[in-house]
């Protein structure tokens, strides 16, 4: 589930920039007719909107262009609205802060018995899952459906509002996870506040309700699923959506629950699928419920592929990545280096290709797990350039934040960009024996990289034998185990920052036809620590079926593994940026069914790993040269 829900004073990263009321709006900018109080080149707080006595709220019915419950009328979502007095009677007219949800009005709870079971034989077809009974009760009226982002943004001058996804709450519709309906929905109420879509006071009725009050111009923001919506608004280019802030979003509903071609279940949530994720939000009209089942979660299930794990259209429609050329809205991303329930690849995927397209684009990384938004201060900055209108030089700003190991997230250090511009990659190879601790060393020849260098001589094969009751933890932490291969660097004489995306290339056989493939990248010795960058630098999981496919992240088909016989498979770990202490040791751990993400098939499988032509490539700070003083390596000639 992506299931989750800033504020600070003057941080060190503060640009002094003042004007006040109206100062410097970009053409096109409606400025507020009483006027916005901007300092340090963020929207202050006005003591004539801070009353929140004063604040009007009402709800509305939008009208969107599709029909997702079959009864040919197009479907209406619901929506609310809150805004400072001044907009009724005065003529101010303020810009919008907007976050939309399938939350709002209910989910059905954890249960994993209406999960899919995870004893499964890779590859195989799973058993039938029980779905989720009617557990949510609907809620027939809600006029007030949040008051996320209210207090922050209504006594700085903007309204903001608050929408339900299809199908949930008092919005028609069917809930489509990741469907076209899930990027209409938000597009529609955009369109509304632009007047080019209709409002209505009620869900079926006809008297009508139009957004006098609003400049048209837009910002959207929310986190994990309604983080994943303001991405889906964008891609269709919408016009008045000027800026979003996606935090923890979901990108790719493939990558939430595929790994490179492998069956994989989003941490927190073991046999989490996109039907199941139906069932936990269908919080929507019970008359529509039958059709909606039988049309769309039926679809999910049909087609979702818990078999072979490869991609096809169903997935493709769901990639966000597949329909980035539509966005034009400003993105501040924020996701977190150690969110093992939506994972950030999520967001690196999609900040690169906005990167490419030329996108103002602004990132705010941190070392923590689900959720956490940038600092108060980096939002207002990009909300008042880019939805207010205010030149404010945002886009003179570092074009990274990311907070250090240990710091507060409301100080976090700037970069010149996401990865490091002086990362480099650097390859290190496997050795020795990995029941125990082999080595882990610079790769001199070549060899593990593709070059057709011939492997070390003694670099051997490891064997893996399967089990799944063992964690990685546990497998990290063991001083001997022949359920993984571990190997290790030397103690480091100094820090290696880490900034990107660390691949592994690992030619490997199995003693059946499909098995799971897990890597991990640690720092050792791992320790009961409860910090979370002590252990754990990052992982990653493939599907060596899909070995030879043409992009192993989303692949379309697969080959059973011929019994035996070496593949050879090359995979991303998840992004990362961290700096690794001296005294450490950096570790390559090789298993098969990680317990916490992987299917469950019965333990015994016996996988081989030609170490000579398996390796790690790691984006280290400074280079080969960085890494060789810290391993105590001479450089190079």
């Amino acid at each position: 589930m992506q299931w989750c829900s800033g504020g600070v004073d003057q941080p060190r990263f503060a640009r002094v920039f003042a004007a006040v009321l109206t100062l410097a709006l970009l053409p096109g900018a409606v400025a507020a007719q009483a006027g916005l109080v901007i300092e340090d080149g963020q929207a202050q707080i006005v003591p004539a909107y801070a009353d929140s006595s004063t604040w009007i709220r009402h709800e509305l019915w939008v009208e969107t262009e599709f029909d997702s419950d079959g009864d040919g009328r197009p479907d209406r979502v619901h929506a609310a609205v809150t805004r400072p007095a001044q907009t009724e009677g005065e003529g101010l007219r303020v810009p919008v802060i907007y976050e939309t949800s399938p939350y709002y009005s209910g989910v059905a709870g954890i249960d994993f018995a209406h999960f899919w079971d995870l004893r499964q034989e890779v590859g195989e077809e799973p058993r039938p899952r029980d779905p989720f009974p009617a557990t949510i009760q609907h809620i027939p009226s809600q006029p007030r459906i949040s008051n996320s982002h209210v207090a922050t943004w209504v006594p700085r001058g903007f309204a903001v509002v608050h929408s339900q996804s299809p199908g949930t709450g008092q919005s028609q519709g069917c809930p489509t996870v990741g469907g076209a309906n899930e990027s209409l929905a938000p597009k529609a109420v955009i369109d509304w506040l632009n007047g080019r879509a209709r409002g209505f006071t009620s869900v079926g009725g006809d008297e009508e309700v139009e957004a006098y009050w609003a400049t048209g111009r837009v910002g959207m923001t929310g986190t994990s699923y309604n983080g994943t919506l303001p991405l889906a608004a964008a891609t269709t280019g919408v016009e008045g959506l000027e800026a979003i802030i996606p935090i923890a979003p979901n990108t790719s509903y493939y990558h939430y629950y595929r790994s490179n071609g492998l069956v994989r279940s989003p941490g927190g949530y073991p046999g989490e699928d996109v039907d199941v994720l139906f069932d936990f939000i269908f919080s929507g009209f019970p008359e529509v419920r039958d059709y909606c089942l039988t049309n769309v979660r039926d679809e999910m299930t049909a087609r979702l592929d818990r078999a072979t794990g490869d991609y096809n259209d169903f997935w493709a429609g769901r990639d966000y990545l597949n329909h980035v050329d539509g966005v034009r809205a400003a993105t501040l991303m924020s996701h977190a280096f150690n969110d093992w329930n939506v994972m950030p690849e999520h967001s690196h995927r999609i900040s690169m290709a906005l990167r490419e397209r030329g996108v103002p684009l602004q990132i705010f990384y941190h070392q923590g797990g689900h959720g956490g938004p940038p600092p108060l201060e980096l939002m207002n900055r990009w909300f008042t350039r880019y939805v207010v209108g205010v030149e404010n030089e945002v886009e003179d700003d570092p074009a990274a934040w990311i907070v250090r190991e240990g710091d507060d997230p409301r100080e976090p250090t700037p970069y010149p960009g996401y990865p490091h511009p002086e990362a480099e990659a650097v390859t290190l190879q496997p050795g020795g024996d990995g029941h125990w601790t082999g080595t882990l060393t610079l790769d001199e020849s070549g060899a593990g990289r593709g070059t057709g260098a011939a492997p070390a001589a003694d670099a051997g094969t490891g064997t893996i034998v399967d089990n799944f009751s063992f964690t990685g933890d546990q497998l990290a932490a063991a001083e001997w185990s022949n359920h993984r291969l571990l190997y290790a660097t030397p103690e480091l004489r100094e820090d290696v920052h880490l900034s990107g995306v660390a691949t592994v290339r690992v030619r490997v056989s199995a003693d059946a036809p499909a098995a799971n493939l897990s890597v991990w990248l640690v720092s050792l010795p791992w320790t009961s620590s409860d910090e979370i960058n002590d252990n754990l630098i990052t992982k990653g999981w493939a599907d060596p079926a899909n070995a030879g496919a043409e992009d192993i992240a989303s692949p379309r088909t697969g080959t059973a593994l011929p019994p035996g016989e070496f593949t050879e498979l090359e995979f991303a770990l998840q992004p990362d940026d961290q700096v690794i202490p001296a005294g450490a040791r950096i570790g390559l751990m090789i298993f098969s069914s990680d317990k916490y993400f992987t299917l469950h098939p019965d333990p015994g499988t016996t996988l081989a790993v030609d170490l000579g032509e398996t390796s790690i490539t790691l984006p280290v700070v400074g280079g080969s040269a960085a890494l060789r003083r810290a391993l105590g390596v001479p450089a190079s000639e």
